[in-house]
């Protein structure tokens, strides 16, 4: 009788998985290759210097390259592929020393364990997609909200540990799925709100938010007002009264103070809103998907009976919403009503202008999580020190190579771009938890000092094999080893 493998636990989350030989565990992420358990994806490697492009694998067994691996010269061992340090109590899996502009740098690796993370997503767009405090919804499930709203943009919060492990079983693995997909850059399809209210918002990062099945193009140029100041000068000469459709801020040119400076005289115009400062309106309309993300298709019914007294005939009216890709013109007739008319040349032109001052619309998504105590035992054995030297910027955090933003106050929390991160730089654990990179990177000798795990440095060169995934660093070129991330730069 054949004697079947014996199969062998994994240790690297708390699931605590049994894997038979040639499996792997329910992360996909290890697998037990003969007895042995392994990491499946490879140590990723940022190489600065970029040379030629080529695979990390051999010419033959490179296969569909996506070209994100590069050759270079300075390297940065990255957590991608690294490994965790569960359960908590063992060293990081790497912790590699280099010289950097002649001083021993060392940076500790991990592949942390997020219970307490999730993604702040910004959708360039002026179209209604919900209010704020409306629940987003993936697959049925909540995993987020809408939040306040920036200029130009709408912000969604989504994850955090109430929706991974304060909700069903569900809720919280369609939540761990839906991030761990953003954060890969992958497109999610969410709905936002509910019934006749409901949007259909299909996000990736670095990509235009598809909006109801329409691919966002633009977003605005700015608000009612600032369009008014922006362009007063260029209308002046060629029409008689502009107004800018906004959800948030009408503009008026008659009324706005760059009309008032640039001589501009009074038309009468009467805007339906509330008044805030001269040529300035709130509230003109409801949100919505049409002009300037309000919910109106036709911009007249913003506008109430013309002053009799102070309108003419032949007022010339120029229409345009945020993003100028809706605009109209009009002429008062003898009753002073506004008439479409044929639009001058330099209205079309106007219009145009507009929307070559958009910037494309895209959304952006941005890693959010908490590096906890368990994580920072992987560097010390006094996680405190770790935090306080980060604190007196004696210690650089990064995902991924990607400079993270630490939040201040208590704690690490940090954030990252995941476009300027390597591609499928996270993964997870059934928990539900999102496994995210984070490094830590300072002088050897502040290593040393606050307690770090010394006797477990290695050089550089002893990390570089065959295996190892070679990229080149982010489009912002941020380098983590960089002096002036460090506060001892300024002595020095």
């Amino acid at each position: 009788m054949r004697e079947k493998p014996e199969k062998i636990r994994c240790d690297a989350c708390p699931v605590m998985c049994y894997i038979a030989d040639g499996k792997s565990g329910a992360c996909d992420r290890y697998a037990n290759h003969a007895g042995e358990l392994v990491r499946l994806d490879p140590l990723t490697v940022i190489e600065g210097t970029a040379e030629k492009l080529v695979p990390f694998l051999k010419t033959d067994e490179a296969g569909d390259w996506d070209g994100d691996i590069i050759q270079g010269h300075r390297r940065f061992v990255t957590a991608v592929g690294a490994g965790t340090t569960y359960p908590d109590y063992k060293p990081a899996p790497f912790i590699v020393s280099q010289q950097v502009e002649g001083v021993d740098m060392v940076t500790v690796v991990t592949e942390g364990i997020f219970s307490y993370c999730g993604a702040k997503v910004k959708i360039d767009t002026d179209r209604h997609i919900g209010h704020e405090r409306d629940i987003v919804r993936v697959a049925g499930e909540p995993v987020g909200h809408v939040t306040t709203s920036e200029y130009g943009s709408k912000m969604l919060s989504l994850g955090g540990v109430e929706h991974l492990t304060g909700g069903s079983k569900k809720e919280g693995r369609v939540t761990c799925d839906a991030l761990m997909a953003l954060c890969n850059r992958e497109a999610v399809e969410m709905v936002i709100g509910e019934g006749d209210h409901a949007v259909l918002l299909v996000v990736q990062a670095g990509q235009a938010p598809i909006i109801d099945g329409e691919q966002e193009r633009l977003m605005r140029v700015g608000c009612g007002s600032a369009a008014i100041g922006m362009f007063a000068k260029q209308w002046h000469e060629i029409v008689d009264e502009v107004v800018v459709v906004d959800d948030h801020i009408t503009g008026v040119l008659s009324e706005h103070q760059a009309g008032q400076v640039l001589g501009v005289k009074p038309t009468g115009i009467r805007i339906k809103g509330r008044r805030s400062t001269p040529g300035r309106y709130f509230q003109v309309a409801e949100p919505g998907r049409g002009w300037g993300g309000t919910d109106i298709d036709d911009p007249l019914t913003i506008l109430g009976e013309w002053k009799k007294d102070v309108a003419w005939p032949g007022l010339r009216l120029f229409m345009v919403s945020t993003t100028g890709e809706q605009w109209a013109y009009f002429e008062l007739d003898d009753d002073l009503v506004p008439k479409p008319a044929e639009a001058p040349e330099g209205v079309r032109a106007s219009a145009e202008r507009i929307a070559e001052n958009c910037e494309p619309s895209v959304a952006s998504v941005l890693f959010m999580g908490g590096a906890g105590g368990s994580l920072r035992a992987g560097v010390t054995e006094n996680p405190v020190r770790l935090t306080r030297s980060v604190r007196a910027a004696l210690t650089s955090v990064s995902c991924g190579g990607a400079e993270a933003y630490v939040w201040p106050g208590g704690g690490i929390t940090v954030m990252a771009d995941v476009m300027e991160m390597p591609t499928n730089s996270f993964g997870y654990v059934p928990t539900p938890a999102i496994v995210a990179p984070i490094e830590f990177t300072m002088r050897v000798s502040d290593y040393a000092d606050l307690g770090g795990h010394v006797e477990e440095i290695r050089r550089v060169e002893n990390v570089m094999t065959d295996e190892v995934r070679r990229v080149g660093p982010g489009l912002s070129g941020h380098d983590p080893m960089a002096r002036g991330h460090y506060r001892w730069s300024e002595e020095s």
